[in-house]
C-alpha cells in the first residue's frame, strides 16, 4: 500500500480544517476543499487504472477516509460516500464507464440509492422521474446513482418491488437548493435532487440485486479482487470510516483543549484522575472500532482474494462488525465530550461541530442495527434470513 493520497491530505491538514469551518458556514463543500481533494486523487482511489484511477486496497482507502473526516467532517463524509461510487461504477456497462469518465476522468458521482423514483419501461430504457433527500456532495458531481423502483409499463411497481441503480447526468436531474438544514454534518450539501421524465438507456441501469449479490461485476468479466468484493463491504466501508475519522477527530480537539484546562474545582485536568481514567478508556474504545473496521475489510479481502465468494453469512458477520465499530466510536465521544466542561459548548470551539457530525453519521440507514443484528444471528443458528432482513446485505 502506498498511502500516496494519504500523505497528500497530511500535507494539506491545516487548509482542510479551516474549510471545514467555511463547509458549516456555507452548507456544502467549500470549492476550494473539491479541488483539493481532486488534485489529490481522493474520489479516485478505488477507480479503475484504465480510467486514470488507483485501485488501491479499501484498508488504504478507508484509512485515507479517517484521517480527511478527523481534519473537515465533510470532506471526509463526501470522500467516504462519493468516493465509493467508482468502485460501482467499474463494473456497470462499459458504455456508462465511457460517458462518465471519458473526457474527465475526475468527475464525481452523487447518490443515494434509496428508491426514491419510479423507471418505467420505454423503448430503449425508461422514463424515469422522482424525488431523493441526502445527495452528500452534489454541488461539487456531475453524475449521479440513483435508486429506483422497476415499475410495468402502465407505471405500478413490479411485485415482489425490483430496486434498480440508475445512472443519470446532472443535466437530466436539479439539486433543490434550500433543502439541507440540519444539526450534524452541515457542510456536507446534501441536499434533495429530482428528476422529472428523463429518458434513461438500458445500459445505464443496473439491478439492485445483482450489485448486492455479486452477479453484475462477474457479468462485465471483471477479475480484480477489489471489485470482487462484496457490495455490503465496500459501500458502507466509507460511511463508517468518516464516522469513526470525526470522532478521532473530536478526540484530537478534546485533548488539545484538555491539556491546560483547570476544572470548576481548581483542579488542573492532568491532575484530576477521575476524568483521566474516562479518556484512557473511551479512546481505547475507539482505537478498537477503528482496528475493528480495517481487520473486518481485511479478513474479507483475503477471502475473496482466496478465490472464494462470501455466503450471505459471511456478509452479514462483516456488516454487522462494521454497525458496532461506528455505534463504538461515537459511544466513546460520548463519553469524552460531556467531561470537557461547560465552555466546551461554545460554538468557536470545535468540539461541539465534531460531536455534532459524528452523531449525524450515524443517522445513515447504513448504521441501522436492527436487521443486520437480526439476519446475523439468525445465520449463525442455520437459518436462512429472507426479505427485508437481506437488505444492503
Amino acid at each position: 500500500m502506498s498511502y500516496q493520497v494519504l500523505n497528500r491530505v497530511d500535507a494539506m491538514a491545516d487548509e482542510l480544517f479551516v474549510e471545514g469551518e467555511e463547509a458549516e458556514r456555507i452548507g456544502k463543500l467549500a470549492d476550494e476543499t473539491a479541488k483539493r481533494m481532486k488534485e489529490a486523487g481522493s474520489i479516485k482511489m478505488l477507480q479503475p487504472k484504465q480510467y486514470g484511477g488507483q485501485e488501491v486496497h479499501p484498508r488504504e482507502f478507508a484509512e485515507t477516509v479517517m484521517r480527511t473526516a478527523s481534519l473537515n467532517p465533510s470532506a471526509g463524509w463526501i470522500h467516504g460516500i462519493v468516493g465509493v461510487h467508482p468502485w460501482q461504477l467499474a463494473f456497470a456497462d462499459p458504455r456508462a464507464q465511457e460517458e462518465v469518465w471519458g473526457e474527465d476522468d475526475n468527475t464525481w458521482m452523487a447518490s443515494p440509492y434509496m428508491p426514491g423514483g419510479m423507471c418505467v419501461p420505454v423503448d430503449g430504457g425508461y422514463k424515469f422521474s422522482g424525488r431523493w433527500q441526502f445527495s452528500s456532495g452534489t454541488d461539487h458531481c456531475d453524475w449521479a446513482f440513483l435508486g429506483a423502483l422497476a415499475c410495468t409499463p402502465d407505471g405500478v411497481p413490479e411485485q415482489p418491488v425490483r430496486m434498480l441503480h440508475v445512472i443519470i447526468p446532472r443535466t437530466d436531474y436539479r439539486i433543490i437548493e434550500d433543502s439541507w438544514d440540519t444539526m450534524g454534518l452541515r457542510g456536507t450539501g446534501s441536499k434533495d435532487v429530482v428528476v422529472e421524465d428523463a429518458f434513461v438507456p438500458d445500459y445505464r441501469v443496473m439491478d439492485c440485486d445483482e450489485v448486492i449479490d455479486g452477479t453484475a461485476v462477474r457479468r462485465y468479466g471483471r477479475t480484480e479482487t477489489l471489485y470482487l468484493m462484496p457490495w455490503s463491504t465496500m459501500f458502507p466501508l466509507g460511511i463508517t470510516a468518516a464516522t469513526i475519522g470525526i470522532a478521532e477527530g473530536m478526540v484530537h480537539h478534546a485533548e488539545v483543549y484538555q491539556g491546560d484546562r483547570i476544572n470548576a474545582q481548581g483542579t488542573a485536568i492532568k491532575d484530576d484522575p477521575y476524568t483521566l481514567f474516562a479518556i484512557g478508556e473511551a479512546v481505547a474504545d475507539l482505537q478498537s472500532a477503528r482496528d475493528t473496521l480495517l481487520a473486518n475489510v481485511d479478513r474479507m479481502w483475503d477471502l475473496v482474494d482466496s478465490g472464494k465468494t462470501p455466503t450471505f453469512a459471511q456478509r452479514a458477520e462483516g456488516r454487522r462488525t462494521q454497525v458496532q465499530a461506528a455505534w463504538r466510536a461515537v459511544n466513546a465521544i460520548d463519553r469524552i465530550y460531556p467531561r470537557c466542561g461547560g465552555n466546551a459548548l461554545r460554538m468557536d470551539k470545535p468540539l461541539q461541530r465534531f460531536w455534532r457530525d459524528a452523531h449525524a453519521g450515524l443517522h445513515h440507514a447504513i448504521h441501522v442495527p436492527s436487521t443486520v443484528f437480526h439476519a446475523s444471528s439468525l445465520s449463525r443458528l442455520g437459518v436462512e434470513p429472507e426479505g427485508p432482513l437481506r437488505a444492503m446485505i
